[in-house]
């Protein structure tokens, strides 16, 4: 994968592998490290990097088409889609995942909306101090 970045997987993750392969192409394509039009690997190529089974990374890749976060073209290869603002719709997936999982947390602790959205104000409080 010498004209691509590489990433890891993590074997102590419960999750399956191919949804952390698609996870860490969507971070790719967020960052814009990969951007639209860019050729991607090849399933065969990712499989033999990464050590894992073809299956495994065709079901990513199928997945991530069916998204539109990749395009793929018979004979040509696979390519991160021409969307300009896929990197923009990633992030907000991303932001929405979290604020989720945010949520869930706060309802396990018990916390009210109103609780939940002083500790959220906070957050983004210190986050523009970081930013700025």
């Amino acid at each position: 994968m010498s004209k691509h970045s590489l990433f890891a997987l993590s074997q102590v993750d419960s999750r399956p592998l191919y949804v952390q392969i698609i996870e860490r192409i969507r971070e790719r394509v967020a960052v814009r490290d990969w951007l639209p039009g860019n050729e991607i690997p090849s399933i065969r190529q990712l499989a033999s990097d990464l050590k894992v089974s073809v299956i495994t990374v065709k079901r990513a890749y199928l997945e991530l088409e069916r998204d539109g976060v990749i395009l793929t073209r018979q004979g040509k290869g696979s390519f991160i889609a021409p969307n300009v603002d896929l990197g923009t719709k990633l992030q907000q997936q991303e932001l929405n995942t979290h604020l989720t999982e945010a949520a869930r947390i706060a309802a396990l602790l018990g916390l009210s909306q109103s609780d939940l959205l002083s500790k959220l104000r906070e957050a983004h409080q210190r986050a523009k101090k970081e930013t700025s």
